[in-house]
């Protein structure tokens, strides 16, 4: 697994946005009410800890796929200037036939200075494709557009069952909607967990979702009359460092383990257990950034029982150590 490079900054970080005609102002919002919430020491009276410019392959007006226009102020001398670029879908893409970069957007991506972290939502996939940035990478993109995006780019290891990946410098995302999963994903890496936590409460959106988690969820909102398991995984999640089984899950809703695996596969998009282990590990990451408690500690307190199974479980997810995670956002002092 490639190691995941966490970007922290002295100083402010800079988002550089990359609009096209025929936008989705959607995407826009998400980029820059995500971003521009993140405060340092998570509080809403905080420094910002970004600064998020929207730039075009040319200054002015830009169509969205609604009845008004956005006026960008910046053209794409922006990108030059910025930590991270994200370029956002247009309908352009929809329609797309070559592996090919037109003139204007090839030139405007040039402008990008090497190490810049680059991420794209939704089918701005298919111009980190073009680029060839993605090139024997995985990527995802929109469903509906999956097999015209492995079509012209076979060379990208495509995965359209997920809600994004992240390649260290260069990120992808599904539909419109996953862009928020990306984005807060970025900023839990460059400032935390506690952050990223805020900005969720704040926008009033889940504060996590696994990017393996699948696209498309059959039964999001379980019908009136159909059993849910959301009982069963608040009894879950007040209890992370107690042995938890399958069946104990399946008995909080009086239903048999088969059913309920089926359901809740339905209504969160991963099996109990798999979902069960992202929660420890997400615990885990909340006290190695908020307590000084030795890994050992914090293994049995999130129910992974030893520290090497927290490594071995954290590594996976993460691509690092709980120790160099600690570091990174307690400083190196920290205790391991």
């Amino acid at each position: 697994m490639q190691e995941r490079t966490v970007f922290s900054h002295s100083v402010r970080h800079r988002v550089a946005v990359l609009v096209r005609q025929m936008t989705l102002p959607i995407e826009l919002g998400i980029v820059h009410q995500l971003f521009g919430q993140a405060r340092a020491g998570a509080s809403a009276d905080g420094e910002p800890l970004y600064e998020v410019v929207t730039c075009a392959l040319r200054a002015g007006r830009v169509r969205t796929d609604g009845d008004f226009t956005v006026n960008v102020e910046h053209g794409p001398e922006a990108l030059a200037e910025a930590d991270t670029v994200i370029v956002l879908s247009s309908y352009e893409d929809y329609e797309q036939q070559q592996p090919a970069l037109s003139g204007p957007l090839a030139k405007a991506l040039s402008r990008i200075r090497p190490g810049t972290r680059v991420a794209s939502i939704c089918t701005g996939a298919f111009v980190l494709a073009s680029a060839g940035l993605l090139d024997g990478r995985a990527a995802t993109t929109h469903w509906r557009y999956a097999d015209r995006f492995a079509q012209l780019f076979p060379q990208v290891e495509l995965d359209a069952d997920v809600l994004y990946t992240d390649g260290g410098d260069v990120l992808t995302s599904a539909g419109c909607a996953s862009g928020i999963d990306l984005c807060l994903h970025m900023i839990r890496r460059d400032f935390g967990m506690a952050v990223a936590n805020d900005v969720a409460r704040r926008t009033v959106v889940p504060p996590h979702r696994e990017g393996g988690q699948v696209q498309y969820v059959r039964h999001p909102v379980p019908e009136p009359s159909s059993p849910s398991t959301a009982a069963a995984r608040g009894w879950v999640l007040r209890r992370l460092g107690e042995p938890i089984t399958l069946g104990q899950m399946a008995a909080r809703e009086s239903m048999s383990v088969r059913n309920f695996t089926r359901r809740f596969r339905d209504e969160v998009g991963t099996t109990p257990m798999n979902w069960l282990t992202q929660q420890r590990v997400e615990r885990a990451r909340e006290l190695l950034e908020e307590s000084d408690l030795p890994v050992e500690q914090v293994a049995e307190r999130v129910g992974l029982g030893t520290a090497a199974n927290l490594r071995q479980h954290f590594h996976t997810a993460l691509g690092t150590s709980p120790s160099a995670y600690r570091a990174t956002f307690r400083g190196p002092g920290a205790a391991a």
